[in-house]
């Protein structure tokens, strides 16, 4: 079983949509959040079920969907990192997952 490990951008990330969610539908923020945390804690148990982006090819990162978000991990050894909650609709800058993975 691997360890579930969120780094504070992520959590900021999705934060950050949740509150922008909430602006019009309190309760649909509410369960988006629930959605998210549910889908990654899956990753515990199956840490490798993610796919691996098409913009991020050769890379260590996996991501799962949950719709709107796009949520970007790596797993290591018995660690899954959280590295990005993002809208799905935006461009991935693939910067940003090694800056925030250099900074765990």
């Amino acid at each position: 079983m691997a360890r579930l490990n969120w780094t504070e951008p992520a959590l900021t990330d999705l934060d950050a949509i949740a509150e922008y969610i909430a602006l019009d539908n309190p309760q649909a923020a509410t369960l988006l959040v629930e959605k998210v945390l549910r889908r990654t804690e899956r990753l515990e148990a199956y840490p490798r079920s993610g796919k691996h982006p098409p913009e991020l090819a050769g890379t260590p990162y996996r991501e799962v969907m949950v719709g709107p978000c796009r949520i970007f991990y790596r797993a290591e050894n018995d660690a899954v990192y959280i590295l990005c909650v993002m809208r799905s609709e935006r461009l991935l800058q693939p910067y940003l997952l090694q800056q925030r993975e250099d900074g765990r």
